[in-house]
């Protein structure tokens, strides 16, 4: 099966897990149980499922953010609530968001006939070197169509984001020097530092440790070995998450994507995920495909 098909169902999958990060409902949600902050939520739901295990480990995990942030967070967060209780708000906030973004038509033929081609590729994955993936495939299922998309999606993006983590640290890419390959290659603004943590500074010195590995010209544009190396990690990234696609089957994969095509075009619709974004996302058409930087 070829390594596009990846890509597309990444882009696909990708905007309906994506609601809980930009509902206006997420901040009030989480400091309703006691957390502190739209990034304290962050962190601390993401990461929930793993139990409440110390910032280094999410900061492993996560990759692209820079410690402090992380540190911010954690383990604070843990002192005003439980996982428990942080993971129920998750799905409670993916509720509200997915009804929000979809006015209210949950009962969608296309819920259900996504939801379960998803469930049967999530359960496809493998959990050795995932750690992410390994930790949401433990929780239990959802019961309502809506929920089991929404946890299948999370499922395997992050078994991708484990396989996209390997692919950069193969490469010896940080996750500073993530981001500037990504802005450079033009799939993420360079504010994105901002989002993720880093100073202008380190930046800066990223740019460098990339220009002295001839990955960056003097414009701070990727040079042909640069966009070469940029390729390789999105190919690796979709060749490591190929299969449990190919358990499931093309025929199968395809039908799950032509039942999430108007789900993300009313995401669209309704601007309930931007874009441009944070994870790299470009606009799905028919037959689009996109490259990843992950959130």
């Amino acid at each position: 099966m070829e390594r596009s098909l990846a890509r597309r169902t990444w882009q696909l999958l990708e905007p309906y897990h994506a609601l809980v990060y930009f509902d206006p409902n997420a901040r009030a949600i989480y400091e309703s149980i006691g957390l502190k902050g739209y990034w304290m939520g962050y962190f601390a739901s993401r990461s929930a499922a793993m139990g409440p295990v110390r910032p280094e480990v999410v900061v492993a995990t996560f990759y692209n953010f820079h410690p402090r942030m992380v540190h911010r967070a954690l383990p604070d967060a843990w002192s005003f609530s439980t996982p428990e209780a942080v993971l129920e708000a998750r799905y409670r906030l993916a509720d509200t968001a997915i009804d929000r973004a979809l006015a209210g038509n949950l009962a969608a033929r296309e819920i259900a006939e996504a939801g379960h081609i998803a469930r049967d590729v999530a359960l496809a994955c493998r959990p050795h070197g995932r750690p992410l993936y390994a930790a949401h495939a433990a929780l239990a299922w959802p019961t309502d169509p809506h929920l089991v998309l929404w946890h299948a999606a999370t499922m395997w993006r992050e078994f991708r984001g484990d396989g996209h983590v390997a692919a950069l640290t193969v490469h010896g890419i940080d996750g500073c020097e993530a981001h500037v390959l990504a802005a450079a290659a033009g799939i993420l603004p360079e504010r994105q530092r901002d989002h993720r943590g880093w100073s202008d500074g380190e930046w800066v010195d990223a740019e460098t440790r990339l220009r002295g590995r001839g990955l960056l010209n003097e414009r701070d544009g990727l040079t042909r070995e640069g966009q070469a190396l940029h390729d390789e990690i999105e190919d690796v990234t979709d060749a490591l998450s190929l299969p449990p696609l190919d358990a499931v089957g093309r025929q199968r994969i395809e039908k799950m994507h032509a039942a999430l095509q108007p789900l993300c075009e009313q995401i669209v619709r309704t601007n309930a995920v931007p874009y441009p974004n944070a994870m790299g996302l470009t606009v799905p058409g028919p037959s689009g495909a996109s490259a990843e930087a992950g959130p």
